[in-house]
């Protein structure tokens, strides 16, 4: 999912290895539904191996199976499930033969009923209207290629436009969150649509599996951004190995953390000859980040007093670990003091109203900075790289889009370019889309599978006009 807000939903990536005492009544397919703002299914496999629980879990609505996690421990009633590189754990309590009654926790907790299941986990049904369905007007083939060091295999998909070459090719860049190729979410295949529209449109559109998953290895829990811009940096290499591409028109399309991973890479190439930033960061990630949390709140229901408190104490929190690092004492201090003298209602809705509670936030965001990806991710300043840009720019958001907000992100963008060399950019905001760019009507992060859209023809077009006029 391209979910780059908080702590909370990178639950779904925990990955690793699991031991426990054996428990037979726990044996078995476990499913579940937590609501973070979007409703997401959790799925955990418990089976017994030589005296030893061995627990995995699915996120069927993220397409991610079969992830192993890191220590399962039982205790009569009760299990106790750690994803440590995820800084999560789910705790619960059996209360029947088919019913565990728990919460996971991750800096806050989420309630999480799991009922126990019988047969495989049921994948998310891509059958959204503008799901791609063959035969295709174009060449599309399944390849395979290598990093620069070999050490990293990649799947992906590359799809040719008829006719006589060569082509413009563009490389599709996701945004945060593990992804396979075609960028299935909450029944959605958000880049396979997007590849078929361009690919219709004279474009030839190569798209891969991230490191970890689908037919590319490699691990995706301990990357940082910079190691997902080497992963697209050999993409743009796979694409000049191809006749029926055109070298001069090479360019790069990046969606959420995939627009600061574009920019990246073209300030660091002379063979890029456009990038196109879809819902791409234009202010610092800690900027974007709090503005983030400030919107998502508002979205489910606290009030606009809560959330702007909440984004002003999200960058506090944030920058007292980052002063104070392994001294979790000093950021407890810090949220007592904030606490004083604070509205009751508000401490509630911000989940903030015990101690154990903001001890709880401390310690969940702190150990969340431990993470490689966060520490680098909290570092970006987009603004360099978009300041070093020698190539043409089309960057675009959502007016209605409250994981990157438009107004600042848009201005950002705008800005640096200004002091760019670009030699041709354009900022726009679509009335009316979302992160996803699908014409939303309520606009909060739950109504993302509920649309029957996949991704606005509004913008398609936008992005297919924009690039034939500047490509050919």
């Amino acid at each position: 999912m391209k979910l780059i807000y908080s702590f909370v939903l990178s639950f779904i990536l925990f990955c690793s290895c699991t031991h426990g005492q054996p428990s037979k009544k726990f044996i078995g397919t476990w499913e579940g539904k937590m609501n973070v703002g979007v409703e997401l299914r959790v799925v955990f496999h418990i089976r017994e191996e030589n005296n030893t629980i061995i627990t995995t879990s699915d996120s069927p609505d993220q397409s991610v199976f079969g992830i192993p996690t890191d220590e399962t421990v039982i205790t009569g009633n009760e299990i106790v499930i750690t994803m440590k590189k995820m800084n999560a754990t789910f705790r619960g309590k059996m209360t029947s033969d088919s019913v565990i009654e728990g919460a996971l926790t991750q800096g806050i907790e989420i309630p999480l009923q799991l009922k126990k299941t019988t047969g495989a986990t049921q994948k998310t049904k891509t059958t959204k209207p503008q799901t791609p369905v063959p035969p295709f007007p174009y060449k599309s083939e399944n390849i395979t290629y290598k990093n620069s060091d070999g050490s990293i295999q990649f799947g992906a998909t590359i799809t040719i436009p008829e006719g006589k070459g060569p082509f413009p090719a563009v490389v599709i860049i996701s945004g945060s969150g593990i992804q396979n190729r075609d960028g299935d979410m909450l029944g959605h295949s958000l880049y396979a649509v997007l590849a078929d529209h361009l690919t219709r449109n004279g474009i030839a559109v190569l798209r891969y599996d991230e490191r970890g998953i689908g037919e590319s290895g490699g691990d995706f829990t301990n990357a940082t951004t910079r190691d997902f811009a080497n992963d697209a940096t050999a993409a743009v290499n796979y694409l000049l190995s191809r006749p029926e591409v055109n070298k001069k028109k090479i360019g790069l399309i990046g969606h959420s953390e995939g627009g600061a991973i574009a920019p990246m890479i073209a300030a660091e190439r002379n063979d890029i000859d456009f990038i196109v930033l879809l819902a791409g960061p234009g202010v610092p990630t800690l900027d974007l980040m709090a503005e983030q949390n400030e919107a998502i709140a508002k979205a489910t229901g606290i009030t606009d007093a809560s959330a702007k408190e909440f984004r002003l104490l999200y960058k506090q929190v944030i920058n007292s670990i980052l002063s104070n690092p392994g001294d979790l004492k000093k950021t407890s201090d810090m949220l007592e003091e904030w606490a004083k003298g604070k509205d009751p209602v508000m401490l509630k809705q911000l989940n903030l109203a015990s101690v154990d509670k903001r001890n709880g936030y401390a310690l969940a965001m702190s150990n969340e900075l431990k993470s490689e990806w966060m520490k680098y991710f909290l570092s970006i300043d987009p603004a360099i790289n978009l300041q070093r840009l020698k190539c043409k720019v089309l960057a675009l958001n959502g007016s209605k889009d409250i994981q990157v907000l438009p107004a600042s992100n848009l201005a950002g963008i705008r800005s640096a370019l200004q002091k760019s060399k670009s030699p041709l950019y354009e900022v726009k905001e679509i009335p009316g889309l979302n992160h996803l760019f699908q014409a939303c009507k309520k606009c909060g992060l739950d109504e993302y599978s509920q649309l029957e859209e996949t991704f606005s023809p509004v913008a398609l077009q936008l992005i297919s006009d924009w690039l034939n006029k500047n490509t050919r």
